[in-house]
């Protein structure tokens, strides 16, 4: 039986996207790499995933006068290839789901939400924002999409505590690697159907491994 296929769509440098191949390869998660899109012809992502060997497509949001027919346009290619799970890794525009999308298609996020969440909050600007506000920890989190920026249910999170000497470097380094642990687990927890979106919830089940 083959592995489940997944499209990773990414606006950046692709670092989790690379993490989910090592973890994929390293046999760690059960899944293949079916695409890897992104909305920036220039995006660091796409170099990644083609020395990876991995097929990319770029879908241009400039190209499209809404978010409606940039969201078709996306998904199509992500139905053309047979993927089971979506997952936005730094993709920095906003998704309207078709229906048969709904529930499958997860985020990840560098804070704690719902707090440090919502348009504009993205890479550095939300640990920035973080340290401004003199909040005791940070984190991140992964969520299952909806058509509103960093507001659905959540699937899980992981913390870290805000040093007082913290730059937004440094606490960036700290919680990028506890997203390395995060997206694969929550990919796991999905495709194994320990996850489900119900309506605006999260639903958990045991999973017999075997």
């Amino acid at each position: 039986m083959s592995a489940p296929a997944i499209a990773v769509l990414a606006s950046g440098g692709g670092r989790s996207m690379q993490n989910l191949a090592e973890q994929i390869a390293a046999g760690n998660l059960d899944a293949r790499i079916a695409v890897v899109l992104s909305n920036d012809p220039r995006a660091g992502v796409l170099d990644r995933a083609r020395a990876l060997g991995l097929e990319t497509v770029v879908v241009p949001h400039r190209d499209f006068a809404d978010a409606g027919s940039f969201s078709r346009t996306v998904f199509a290619e992500l139905d053309r290839r047979g993927c089971e799970l979506a997952v936005l890794a730094g993709f920095l525009r906003l998704l309207v789901l078709p229906d048969a999308w709904v529930g499958r298609v997860l985020n990840i996020h560098p804070a704690l939400l719902p707090a440090f969440g919502g348009k504009g909050y993205y890479g550095d600007r939300v640990h920035r924002a973080v340290l401004e506000a003199g909040v005791p920890e940070s984190g991140c989190t992964v969520h299952y999409v909806t058509n509103e920026y960093d507001a659905g249910p959540i699937v899980l999170q992981r913390r870290v505590a805000v040093q007082h000497d913290d730059t937004a470097e440094a606490l960036a380094a700290r919680v990028f690697a506890e997203e390395r642990r995060a997206l694969p687990e929550a990919c796991r927890l999905h495709l194994s159907g320990a996850v489900r979106l119900e309506g605006d919830r999260v639903v958990r089940r045991a999973v017999n491994p075997g």
